[in-house]
């Protein structure tokens, strides 16, 4: 009785929180494809990953690593330019 009970609470958070409803959506348009994936997890991988939604500290640590790659490219380069002046010494 109480596993039901757990069971039957935790459908119920499912279903509040809209998880039910996404993954209801995934495994039907899974089952509506013409042509199955070669594999159903990376479908719904890739399906539930594009529905979630965009997370702020995302974007800070893709502008992040995109400030690091410009300076890594100018760290290149005094580095060529500094290994050039060596060679003249």
């Amino acid at each position: 009785q109480a596993a039901d009970s757990k069971r039957e609470q935790f459908r119920q958070y499912l279903e509040k929180s809209g998880v039910l409803d996404v993954l209801t959506k995934v495994l039907a348009a899974l089952y509506e494809e013409p042509e199955k994936p070669s594999s159903a997890l990376d479908f719904l991988k890739h399906h539930l990953g594009a529905s979630a939604p965009e997370n702020p500290e995302l974007e800070a640590l893709r502008l992040e690593v995109a400030e690091m790659k410009e300076k890594y490219e100018a760290v290149l380069e005094e580095n060529k330019k500094l290994k050039t002046k060596v060679k003249v010494y």
